[in-house]
């Protein structure tokens, strides 16, 4: 079993978004991903997609999206919320509507094998400590939801698994600097982190950071020239 990780998506099959309108970066991406998923991925893979699935408003709109994911190639489609997928209703409709090889994760956690699969959307973590009323009210209540699906992973966890994070935001600043989410993982023993959101205009942004023991991947389609990226 091999895991890989790519997200922002942000696919339009009923709304009509094309992405290149962002850049060059953005041509024929999705051809891009789907040949290098069937180049990789293996029937018992796990692909994990960290957010920003679909640019849909309701969630009967982004069916056909969904449904791309999972006909782009084999393998195991692990998904959580970001913050453009409006169509995220109620998590059991969001269930209802995927097929077999799709696993959406709330507050809760999935284990694979040896490996235990948990996460939350997250939050923008500020670079100078500085937060809106607004913005601290969203980032303790997104601090909170990560903390229930690390509480959940815990008791699937079993000698020599590996503990693996889906979140949507960047969970620390372009500094690097220690977060409530970065120590709640820490705290419960993650390996690695999962994330996207931050996108191929942001240069000075690493692909892969090692900090306090914990591997973090940035994973944004656009980010890592529209290829999968191998996380174990």
């Amino acid at each position: 079993m091999k895991i890989y990780a790519i997200s922002d998506l942000h696919l339009s099959i009923n709304s009509n978004k094309p992405m290149n309108i962002f850049g060059p970066v953005w041509d024929n991406y999705l051809e891009t991903i789907k040949s290098d998923w069937q180049k990789k991925v293996k029937k018992n893979d796990i692909v994990l997609i960290p957010g920003d699935i679909s640019w849909a408003m309701k969630l009967e709109d982004a069916i056909l999206d969904l449904k791309y994911i999972s006909q782009i190639g084999v393998g195991t489609k692990i998904i959580i919320r970001g913050n453009h997928d409006y169509w995220w209703s109620a998590i059991g409709r969001v269930r209802s509507v995927l097929t077999d090889d799709m696993i959406a994760l709330q507050n809760d956690s999935v284990k694979i094998g040896k490996y235990v699969f948990c996460g939350s959307r997250g939050w923008t973590v500020p670079e100078y400590n500085h937060k809106t009323e607004n913005d601290e009210k969203i980032f303790n209540r997104e601090v909170f939801r990560l903390e229930l699906s690390l509480k959940n992973a815990m008791p699937k966890l079993e000698k020599k698994d590996k503990l693996i994070v889906l979140i949507h935001y960047p969970p620390f600043n372009s500094k690097l600097e220690d977060s409530a989410f970065t120590k709640l993982f820490e705290k419960y023993g993650v390996n690695k982190v999962v994330y996207g959101h931050l996108h191929s205009y942001d240069k000075k942004q690493k692909l892969v950071v090692t900090k306090n023991k914990i591997k973090y991947y940035l994973t944004s389609c656009d980010m890592v020239g529209n290829e999968l990226i191998k996380i174990y």
